[in-house]
């Protein structure tokens, strides 16, 4: 089987639009109606949403999260036809994917030690090591109440029928138009009848100390860091991009896909075709839905910095 053929395969749309239905149908938040619609033309699909998930969530704002949930306007555009580059593009500070329910993935965060981007030291919003207030979905509330996913959202697996880790789900897209899954995929990726299994990253911990001084925070690397892990090909079952080729149920000929996993780097941090410009949040095309600004407020070293500008573009590549 050609990987690189594979994502030209159409997309099981009578499935979807049932796994569609049994999710928006499953309203347990006390928040607005959450409103989605999902539409095919031109060669895009195209998500519009008000970005409210309808699934219940944590209470916002909490001790690490001062922001309160509400409605956006989002339209999201995907490729139906996605192709893999060369070279993985980098996400940088734009939205990684958007969920089936119109609720945006972002992987990183704007927080960064000593307030200072430039040094790479961008701390990782699932560490456990700071308090960024993400709630049972892994979600948390942007400045302009963005609720967003920074890994498996529960409530939504659960209302798509995937409480038990028995399915293999389509949770949403990401910017260059490959589909995500939850984080279970085929022991062959080729043979759709192969049993189902916990998709394992290829990121690990580097072995050492971070620089120190000026240079860095130092200590060991613990996972604190976005820069504390490294890829190590072949230690799991994913690429650098957190996806590879393979059949899904939406995709029986097969196709390349993302998978959130249990470890880092959980949403992938790059994507391996060009993304839509859609996904840019702030100095993106007229149109784009999204919030003023990200990260937390308050808290020494939090935050961007004063006067920090607009997001980079899409890393090299887009």
């Amino acid at each position: 089987m050609d990987p690189h053929a594979m994502n030209t395969r159409p997309l099981n749309t009578a499935g979807l639009a049932n796994l569609l239905c049994f999710g928006i149908a499953a309203v347990t938040t006390a928040l607005d109606a959450p409103q989605v619609t999902i539409t095919e033309a031109n060669g895009h699909r195209i998500i519009r949403s008000n970005g409210l998930p309808n699934h219940a969530t944590g209470q916002f704002p909490n001790r690490g999260n001062p922001n309160t949930i509400s409605e956006q306007k989002y339209e999201f555009r995907v490729t139906l036809a996605p192709k893999p580059k060369a070279k993985p593009v980098p996400a940088n500070r734009a939205l990684f994917g958007v969920a089936v329910n119109g609720v945006p993935f972002e992987a990183g965060t704007a927080e960064f030690w000593n307030r200072d981007p430039s040094l790479g030291w961008n701390y990782e919003a699932k560490s456990g090591h700071i308090d960024l207030g993400l709630d049972q979905n892994d979600a948390h509330v942007q400045p302009g109440g963005v609720y967003h996913y920074h890994g498996l959202p529960s409530g939504l697996v659960e209302s798509l029928g995937g409480k038990d880790g028995s399915k293999m789900i389509l949770i949403g897209w990401a910017a260059d138009g490959f589909p995500i899954y939850t984080n279970q995929g085929h022991q062959d990726p080729k043979v759709a009848t192969s049993p189902l299994v916990k998709m394992r990253s290829s990121y690990q911990l580097k072995k050492g100390q971070r620089p120190s001084g000026n240079r860095g925070p130092g200590g060991d690397y613990d996972g604190t860091f976005t820069a504390d892990y490294e890829y190590v090909a072949g230690s799991g079952d994913l690429d650098d991009c957190n996806g590879r080729f393979g059949v899904t149920p939406d995709y029986p000929q097969g196709i390349y896909h993302y998978y959130i996993t249990d470890a880092f780097p959980y949403l992938s941090r790059q994507w391996r075709g060009g993304p839509d410009a859609s996904f840019l949040k702030k100095g993106g095309p007229p149109g784009m839905g999204g919030p003023p600004g990200r990260g937390r407020r308050g808290g020494p070293g939090f935050g961007p910095p004063p006067g920090f500008g607009p997001p980079p573009p899409f890393g090299p590549g887009f």
